[in-house]
């Protein structure tokens, strides 16, 4: 499936045109075009190839799937490759959708698998026509702002659970020792995920506005330096929310401690209330003669004995909070 759109003089001009007509539409004045595919082959992008001489290489690539994040650099043409992700679902798992895209003066080429919607990228670029007159930049600045904002999202999605795992932790004085730590590895490993995802991409928002400073146009640079700073502030918030999330299993495996020695001191002192009767009626059963021996006496003695030690031994504990 191929999308096509035209732009001409900073306005939309053609939707759904061919793409034998890229060429002879970039070669007019002031016009770039925007062609997106979904699961082309390497037969799709040949066409697309000697349309606007992308690299062999870079084409090469486009038709492999799972690429790391990267902008590569040709001498008529960059090569990016961004990830939109999405969730985490209920299973904790993040959804990623990998996006390619060939860079060139006139053109931006997309590619991309069914599942990710263009839609939220072309809403960017209907809601910024001001912007229109940059160009392909504007395109460019459009898909990576969507990607942006997606994995804001996906951040704050994470910090509320974050934040519904820390609640949890101490609710009603059970913490639910393996439901907690099963929760925290999958917040643990999406972040890990997001955190592969944002890094190299602001990385290569980065190379853009500095070691590809020429493709990006004066008046559209400010926006790009916003997704910049967007993903510095995505991959910093994501390491604090790792250093939380390693808090909430460190402060569960302390409960549980606790709780460990809490039950340990409980059983202690029990066993310590129950000797104390188990050496009374011992001694009282020794092959001797003494006080009370084989009368009522003895019984009353023995049973009175057995109940004041174990009594003083509870209040005791009881008042050190063993019970």
């Amino acid at each position: 499936m191929v999308t096509t759109r035209s732009w001409q003089h900073g306005s939309s001009a053609e939707r759904d045109f061919p793409v034998e007509r890229v060429s002879d539409l970039v070669a007019q004045d002031d016009t770039f075009v925007w062609v997106d595919f979904t699961d082309p082959s390497a037969a799709d992008l040949e066409e697309l190839e000697e349309e606007l001489g992308i690299h062999a290489l870079a084409v090469e690539d486009a038709v492999e799937s799972g690429q790391r994040p990267k902008l590569d650099r040709y001498r008529e043409s960059l090569f990016l490759v961004v990830y939109d992700a999405h969730g985490p679902g209920k299973d904790g798992d993040l959804v990623t959708h990998e996006v390619k895209a060939f860079v060139t003066r006139h053109a931006l080429v997309t590619i991309h698998g069914p599942a990710f919607d263009t839609a939220a990228v072309q809403r960017r670029w209907d809601n910024n026509t001001d912007l229109a007159d940059h160009g392909v930049p504007w395109l460019l600045w459009g898909l990576l702002d969507a990607a942006v904002d997606h994995a804001t999202s996906v951040l704050e999605t994470i910090e509320q659970q974050i934040d519904a795992l820390e609640d949890d932790l101490f609710e009603n004085g059970d913490p639910r020792e393996q439901q907690i730590q099963r929760r925290s590895f999958r917040l643990r490993k999406a972040l890990g995920v997001l955190r592969r995802l944002v890094v190299p991409t602001r990385d290569s928002v980065a190379s853009l506005l500095h070691g590809d400073a020429a493709t990006i146009v004066d008046g559209v640079r400010p926006y790009f330096r916003d997704v910049e700073d967007h993903l510095v502030a995505i991959a910093d918030s994501v390491e604090q929310q790792r250093d939380a999330v390693s808090s909430v299993l460190d402060t569960n495996l302390n409960l549980a401690s606790n709780r460990q020695n809490t039950v340990m001191k409980k059983v202690t002192s029990w066993a310590a209330i129950i000797a104390i009767p188990t050496g009374i009626t011992s001694f009282f059963g020794q092959n001797v003669k003494f006080p009370g021996e084989g009368a009522w006496s003895g019984l009353y003695a023995s049973l009175a004995l057995t109940v004041a030690t174990s009594l003083v031994l509870y209040r005791g504990f009881k008042h050190r909070d063993w019970l």
